[in-house]
């Protein structure tokens, strides 16, 4: 897990995040070149395992009860069908497995049991292990502690000003609330956030901000790019530019500089040109699989001909603490 990263001040992200594009991507890549090893990318699947029917009204979700999207909702996937994904996940080269089940918070029933024994199986394959459930009190999250997990993925999205107009049946508080709890309960903290939702500059600059002043750094910060999904209210929403992607994840770079940036949602819509300017600006990271949760993505095969284009090896699960137990027995 990243160390605190310093406070920085909302007037700071916002003095590197205008700065001229190659002056920010040299920083940006400095930094990045300083803490990781810029040939390496971490490769992740991120699968749903109970789809549809939430009762939040997040404006940009397809799984929200309050959109008609055609979504099929589907109950809770059993325990060996979600081992079996997991299992070809791994053998497709990624190191970490994420689950996300539609909801507005995590319940003390056979389906939080049942979560927990997923965790442990995916666990035991070497995998590194993410959720996405909801909130959470501070006793669940303990217990997914216990149950092997590794991390735990939840949005800010924006910044707390703008939160409003995408969602009014959570606060902003509701999200720190369980980003508290994640941490208290010693669980690497998943947090990003999405671009493109009707929000200005200002506002990713406030998330970064909020997220800097997080008693521990995230360990890895998703930029997600608003896929437009018929149905939702933002489904009129112009695409976001590249430039603003890569403005968003050199700044994230720079300011957190031991944590994971994961290029997310969106990447369907960039090429093998885009991508490499995002790696190069910091993001060494990305979801593979042609689906996330309901919206589509790059195929497997399109990313490993991406990684030999650009020579990249993946990273190993579980890096960091390998790196950290080999330095405390080099120092023995």
């Amino acid at each position: 897990m990243p160390k605190a990263t310093r406070k920085w001040t909302f007037d700071e992200i916002s003095k590197i995040y205008h700065q001229p594009y190659l002056e920010l991507i040299y920083q940006a890549a400095t930094v990045h070149r300083r803490h990781h090893d810029p040939s390496e990318i971490q490769v992740c699947t991120l699968q749903s395992i109970k789809t549809g029917d939430c009762s939040e009204d997040c404006g940009y979700c397809s799984q929200s009860a309050h959109h008609e999207t055609g979504v099929v909702e589907e109950n809770l996937l059993k325990l060996e069908e979600v081992l079996r994904k997991a299992k070809a996940a791994k053998a497709a080269g990624s190191t970490r497995f994420c689950m996300g089940a539609a909801g507005r918070q995590v319940k003390d029933d056979q389906d939080f049991e049942t979560i927990t024994e997923m965790i442990q199986g995916v666990s035991s394959m070497g995998l590194e292990v993410c959720c996405t459930l909801g909130m959470l009190s501070p006793e669940q999250a303990k217990r997914l502690k216990k149950a092997g997990l590794y991390a735990y993925n939840h949005n800010l999205d924006t910044s707390e000003k703008f939160y409003p107009n995408i969602v009014s049946t959570r606060s902003y508080e509701d999200r720190l609330n369980t980003i508290g709890h994640v941490l208290d309960a010693g669980i690497s903290l998943c947090c990003g956030g999405i671009l493109g939702m009707g929000e200005k500059d200002e506002d990713r600059i406030a998330l970064l901000a909020t997220l800097a002043k997080l008693e521990t750094s995230p360990e890895s910060i998703p930029v997600n790019a608003l896929v437009p999904i018929k149905g939702t209210p933002m489904q009129q929403n112009e695409p976001v530019s590249i430039w603003e992607v890569v403005r968003m994840i050199a700044t994230a770079r720079i300011v957190f500089p031991e944590t994971m940036v994961r290029l997310s949602a969106g990447r369907e819509n960039l090429s093998y040109e885009h991508q490499a300017m995002c790696f190069l600006a910091g993001a060494n990271s990305i979801f593979s699989g042609s689906k996330l949760l309901t919206t589509p993505n790059k195929e497997i095969s399109q990313d490993q001909e991406l990684f030999s284009l650009l020579k990249l090896t993946q990273r190993k699960p579980y890096k960091d603490q390998f790196e950290v137990q080999n330095k405390f027995k080099k120092a023995l």
